[in-house]
């Protein structure tokens, strides 16, 4: 997670207790259902959300857009604070940062 301004980037790393599961149907398994999504976790990241005011969410898989639905009906007050949902393929912490830089300048750009 990435809080940046015009003149300085910080990073917070927040981490699951629980362990990796998979979260898509498994061919072959006996109920072939999907493990819970870590609601729990979810509501970590929302407050750690808290002091930005636009939010781009981006990362590989469902993940993002687990989140997404999290925030909506569980915080739907927060939900005008996602600005975009963009996919990204296990990017580095500095990929992340230059798509949001440049994200972000695009979108002050077309602000009248």
């Amino acid at each position: 997670m990435f809080f940046f301004d015009r003149s300085a980037v910080e990073s917070l790393r927040l981490a699951t207790t629980l362990t990796h599961h998979q979260t898509h149907n498994k061919a072959g398994t006996i109920d072939g259902k999907r493990a819970p999504e870590n609601q729990s976790f979810y509501h970590d990241i929302v407050s750690a959300l808290q002091p930005a005011k636009e939010w781009l969410i981006v990362g590989p898989g469902s993940a993002k857009d687990e989140l997404v639905k999290h925030i909506r009906s569980h915080h739907p007050h927060l939900k005008d604070r996602i600005v975009g949902v963009e996919t990204a393929d296990h990017p580095t912490e500095a990929q992340v940062v230059a798509h949001a830089l440049t994200f972000f300048r695009a979108a002050d750009r077309m602000l009248p």
